[in-house]
């Protein structure tokens, strides 16, 4: 972030392993994995967020669908 450049803070909820929500400040912008990292979850990503490894991902709630861009080329060349 540049100096003097205001950033965007959102609220971000994980779930862990044992199903218990986890509220953290996120900055627009970040990735999701960067922000469980920074929020100190142990969050698996084997080519470091380059999307080059489908490790690290998330599992959206069905109501959240409706809310999400449309995939990227990229996204989808992965999932294939």
């Amino acid at each position: 972030m540049l100096c003097g450049e205001r950033s965007v803070l959102l609220k971000m909820t994980f779930i862990d392993p044992e199903g218990k929500a986890h509220e953290v400040e996120a900055v627009e912008g970040w990735t999701i994995l960067d922000i469980g990292r920074k929020n100190g979850f142990d969050l698996e990503g084997a080519c470091e967020g380059a999307m080059a490894c489908s490790t690290c991902h998330v599992i959206a709630d069905v109501d959240w669908f409706h809310r999400l861009p449309p995939l990227e080329e990229e996204e989808e060349d992965m999932l294939d």
